[in-house]
């Protein structure tokens, strides 16, 4: 049991550096939705034709950015539960599975949001007025909500991935002890009140 007792801390610190990558990333996210390029078209000063001249190209690397921390995020609870596949038999694995199902979907999607977002944002149609022989009336740009739907996933990739991390935690523990007092029972059948003293 004292080892068990030590390892206590250690999750607790799993845990709050799971909130910190999550939140981080979270954080990203939505700084990647407010920085979305922006276009104007603008005329080119050596001909007649009309090109779109972007503003920043942040959210794109605040895109990536989220994409490799929540990446860790996952990798990090999925190694330390080992995939809930490679780990102790659990006697009860009904709310590791569902938090485990909901963790992989939530951190699927928001990693597809990231990447397109971030492809998205960083095309500029610079040359496209000249190409297509006429003039340019807008600029294409990422479309509202990508990278805020991404955020939205992260907040509840985090709490299945506490929950998954919580249940899996919970059922190992609950067979440690379990096997910890089938020993103890073991032992005091041939203890001295049994008869099996030295005497005999």
């Amino acid at each position: 049991m004292a080892g068990f007792a030590s390892s206590r801390p250690a999750s607790l610190a799993l845990c709050g550096f799971l909130i910190f990558l999550n939140v981080f990333a979270f954080l990203l996210a939505v700084g990647a939705e407010q920085r979305r390029s922006t276009g104007k078209v603008v005329p080119d000063e050596y001909d007649e034709r009309s090109y779109c001249l972007y503003d920043t190209d942040a959210s794109t690397v605040y895109g990536v950015c989220a994409f490799f921390v929540l990446l860790l995020a996952q990798l990090l609870v999925t190694g330390v539960t080992r995939c809930l596949c490679f780990g102790p038999a659990l006697s009860s694995r009904g709310c590791a599975v569902a938090a485990f199902a909901v963790s992989w979907l939530t951190f699927l999607v928001a990693e597809a949001c990231l990447v397109g977002g971030s492809a998205k944002n960083a095309y500029h149609t610079k040359y496209l007025g000249y190409y297509t022989k006429h003039d340019l009336v807008s600029c294409a740009a990422l479309r509202k909500g990508v990278f805020a739907a991404a955020a939205a996933m992260m907040l509840i990739n985090l709490a299945a991935s506490l929950v998954y991390y919580w249940s899996y935690s919970k059922a190992a523990d609950g067979g440690f002890i379990k096997h910890q007092n089938e020993a103890g029972v073991g032992m005091t059948d041939y203890g001295l009140d049994r008869g099996g003293g030295p005497g005999l």
